[in-house]
């Protein structure tokens, strides 16, 4: 009985101390993301159209990423040296932080938004394209419960670069390989219409 009640109270502690390495500090993020602010600025909205925009993206995908930067399954020679030297509470903070920052909506360009709208909200019946919104929502807020980001307001060019990166098998990090399904049946203008269109989104 001695055996069982150690075992339990040992159980306990080791629950309380994942539960405290899983809770992100946003505060402690926000002093360590003074490196980050070079290339995604201070509160997570990168003026620079290649590098994506952290603000309001969920805490567990931000988290996912990084570990998946410095495991290497997720492959950018920048990235690899920035998560380098960050622990596991370093990646839990940085992402707090960054969650609860706004994202700067951005526009869509009028003249590619019609087939954006169209991908995103239906796919393409006729080459087997998936609806976007059937895994990042109707507005592009991203599914958080199974670390799918937000879309919504995230740079166009940034968008399309990922979705070229799925398609040429170059980024692998998707679960059961859904985007490399998704993107292998995407034309170029196609994807260049619904990243475009995913910009426009208002988060």
């Amino acid at each position: 009985m001695k055996k069982l009640v150690v075992i339990a109270a040992t159980c306990a502690l080791l629950g309380s101390a994942t539960a405290a390495l899983a809770a992100g500090d946003p505060t402690a993020g926000k002093t360590k993301s003074v490196t980050c602010a070079a290339c995604h600025n201070a509160d997570g909205n990168s003026a620079i159209a290649q590098y994506p925009k952290l603000a309001g993206q969920s805490a567990d995908y931000l988290v996912k990423q990084l570990q998946e930067y410095k495991s290497g399954t997720r492959v950018n020679p920048i990235m690899a040296g920035m998560v380098a030297p960050l622990s596991p509470q370093d990646m839990e903070d940085l992402a707090a932080y960054f969650s609860s920052q706004q994202i700067a909506g951005g526009a869509a360009d009028p003249a590619l938004a019609p087939v954006g709208e169209a991908i995103f909200r239906g796919g393409n019946l006729t080459s087997g394209v998936a609806a976007c919104m059937a895994c990042h929502g109707v507005a592009g807020a991203g599914n958080p419960a199974a670390k799918f980001p937000a879309l919504a307001g995230q740079h166009a060019e940034y968008a399309e670069a990922q979705l070229k990166a799925f398609r040429a098998m170059e980024r692998a990090n998707d679960a059961g390989q859904m985007m490399r399904g998704v993107a292998a049946k995407l034309t170029d203008p196609e994807i260049k219409a619904v990243a475009s269109y995913v910009q426009g989104l208002q988060p």
